[in-house]
């Protein structure tokens, strides 16, 4: 008869190290174009014994009588075996969607599009009416996932219902992120209110410009890639330009992106690439993958930023960290500070004057630009969170389809959201939640830093000094550890509406 293997914290940290690297290493090959098919069914399987309720009652008992920063270790220890073990009954089926949207086609104007290339297309596509066809396609065509999106959904809350004794799903969320849901959702629904005026006005002026003058009074969703890259201005903002930019920036603040060996740069375009800029931290500090797909635009230049937050926080983290203080992480709201503090040059009309050699007035019509898209994504996600905490709080009574999803999103935005997207929408864990608090910490970090360093901390190496101790933590504290560092209370909004408004 055989015995399960249970191992002491540091052995089962270690081996759960080689795990997720190569979890992290088979998502990006399928997630980049590389590999056609997802495999990591037989990852989990090669594990199988990693992952056990005996592991999860040890680390459970150790933590109970450990120290605060032991305790603290080991949480995240616990919490990710409770994943494993999540992982082990459902990697089969999440192998088997994945593969199924990486298979599904759409045929437009002659042409056979994947998915993720029809995503990409929309983005580009110059004609309103071709933008609004080839995205009814891509909807209908996603939709017809919804019913095992769902399952999948009802079969990981029933597991980590099971594994956590906690039928609930917010409170296993607040559980995880030490915040509450509803305070949080309560207080951005003031703030989007707060910036709403200014948003309206600068909707009216913006979708003019973009869209046209023949446009939907609601444009469809379908648009949201075309606005979000600005693409009338892409003259300006080139494909060509994108990388030298983004690195010229980085380096201003004392960053050498490209000689960083531990950073790995994947710029290449390819049919099944994902369009959406992601960083892949398989290993921190030593290996850690920036992607993006350039598709021309200003939204290249703001997505190359963002993901080198995220890919100087990982690479710059003190490699004596224990594993789980450089990899692991309660959520996701402390790193995404560090890409959302990057991406905030590109609003920074002086950027625009340095980089694209425009008058001052031109650069504070086009910075103008970057604080409308901003808005509008934060007013999206504030909508975004309390569809979710809807969701999730009678999800008994979840469908494939959801009025309160294209209510809500519709209001917030102006653009037109229909009920069948809400499922394709939903990022795992709340994450909604952890952008929103990103937005909150980053403009009380940008405040602090003007204070610290002056109005040009954008270009200045007295910032990368400050963002690189940051860095070196890790992902050891909290996005509410940093704002009292900072001087601000969790939930101060002032310096985001301040930013949110500044047009």
């Amino acid at each position: 008869m055989s015995t399960t293997a249970v191992r002491s914290p540091a052995e089962f940290e270690q081996q759960l190290q080689r795990y997720l690297y190569e979890r992290s290493e088979e998502g990006r090959l399928v997630r980049v174009g590389e590999k056609e098919v997802s495999e990591q069914a037989a990852i989990v399987a090669r594990y199988a014994d990693l992952f056990s309720r005996e592991q999860l009652q040890a680390l459970r008992a150790e933590e109970e009588s450990g120290g605060a920063e032991q305790r603290e270790w080991l949480y995240r220890l616990r919490k990710t075996c409770e994943s494993g073990l999540v992982a082990a009954e459902l990697a089969e089926k999440e192998d088997e969607l994945e593969n199924a949207l990486l298979a599904a086609r759409v045929t437009f104007k002659g042409e056979e599009l994947p998915l993720r290339s029809a995503l990409a297309q929309l983005a580009v596509l110059p004609d309103y009416n071709d933008r609004d066809e080839l995205g009814d396609l891509h909807r209908r065509a996603s939709a017809e996932f919804n019913e095992q999106r769902l399952s999948l959904l009802r079969e990981y809350d029933e597991l980590e219902a099971d594994l956590t004794d906690e039928p609930d799903p917010v409170a296993r969320t607040e559980d995880e992120k030490q915040i509450s849901l509803r305070d949080l959702e309560a207080v951005l629904r003031t703030t989007s209110e707060q910036i709403e005026a200014t948003f309206l006005e600068l909707r009216e002026s913006w979708f003019e410009r973009l869209l046209g003058p023949e446009r939907e009074p609601q444009p469809s969703s379908a648009h949201m890639g075309y606005i979000r890259r600005l693409s009338p201005l892409d003259g300006t903002y080139t494909k060509d330009r994108a990388t030298d930019v983004c690195l010229q920036t980085l380096s201003a603040l004392g960053f050498d992106v490209a000689a960083d060996r531990n950073i790995r740069l994947d710029l290449d375009d390819r049919p099944q690439k994902s369009p959406r800029a992601c960083v892949i931290a398989s290993d921190p500090p030593k290996v850690v993958h920036l992607i993006t797909r350039a598709q021309g635009g200003l939204h290249d230049y703001q997505a190359f930023m963002h993901e080198a937050g995220h890919a100087l926080h990982y690479a710059g983290c003190d490699p004596t960290l224990p594993y789980t203080f450089r990899r692991i992480s309660r959520d996701h709201a402390l790193t995404e500070i560090y890409s959302y503090i990057c991406e905030a040059i590109t609003r920074e009309a002086g950027w625009h004057a340095q980089h694209f050699g425009l008058s001052d007035e031109a650069a504070a019509t086009n910075a103008e630009a970057t604080v409308f898209l901003e808005a509008l994504l934060f007013r999206r996600y504030a909508a975004k969170l309390q569809f979710e905490l809807g969701f999730w709080s009678s999800f008994e009574n979840a469908g494939t389809t959801s009025d309160d999803y294209a209510e809500k999103l519709t209001a917030a935005t102006g653009v037109r959201y229909l009920r069948e997207g809400h499922l394709a929408d939903m990022d795992a864990g709340f994450y909604s939640a952890d952008y929103l608090r990103a937005w909150i910490r980053h403009a009380q970090l940008r405040a602090h830093l003007i204070d610290e360093v002056g109005d040009d901390w954008w270009r200045n190496a007295k910032t990368g000094e400050i963002l690189r101790a940051l860095f070196a933590e890790g992902t050891k504290p909290s996005s509410e550890e940093i704002a009292a560092r900072l001087g601000y209370e969790p939930f101060d909004t002032t310096p985001l509406i301040a930013e949110l408004t500044s047009a």
